[in-house]
């Protein structure tokens, strides 16, 4: 049997402030999915791969992965590796959301396999703007369904 499927966003952000920000720009933007708030990289990977204490919330949903870079635990940078490296995930659209924005750090981002890369601007007014047009954005994109095993 199929059943519909409700996008996730997960975010994996460790400052209250700009996760707060994003989450708040987002639904002014008409989001309305639920979003999964992690501090760092490690319990990002659990809940993903549905691990550790982790291991019990059942999810079955379809996801998105907002990742910071700058995390504990594991960074992004490992966080995005260990997604995109595993068949189970590798599906899994990722948007980079980060304060780094140098030329090297956005090719190496891309060539472990995000799907966009947004620089977080410094200003709250351009912060705030750049999280409303992402969730525009996430308003209109597709994102693959988990396939259920009828074994």
């Amino acid at each position: 049997m199929h059943r519909p499927h409700i996008t996730t966003i997960v975010l994996v952000e460790d400052d209250p402030g700009h996760a707060l920000l994003i989450e708040k720009s987002l639904r002014r933007a008409g989001i309305t999915n639920p979003i999964t708030t992690l501090v760092d990289g490690g319990a990002a990977v659990e809940y993903l791969f549905c691990q550790g204490a982790a291991g019990d919330n059942g999810v079955d949903l379809t996801h998105l992965v907002l990742l910071d870079l700058n995390l504990p635990v594991l960074d992004g940078h490992q966080v995005l590796e260990r997604l995109k490296s595993d068949e189970r995930t590798r599906r899994i659209p990722v948007v980079i959301l980060t304060a780094a924005d140098k030329p090297q750090e956005i090719a190496r981002c891309y060539e472990l396999g995000c799907n966009a890369y947004i620089p977080k601007p410094v200003e709250s007014d351009q912060f705030t703007d750049a999280i409303w047009k992402l969730g525009m954005f996430l308003s209109i994109v597709k994102v693959p369904e988990v396939l259920e095993n009828n074994d």
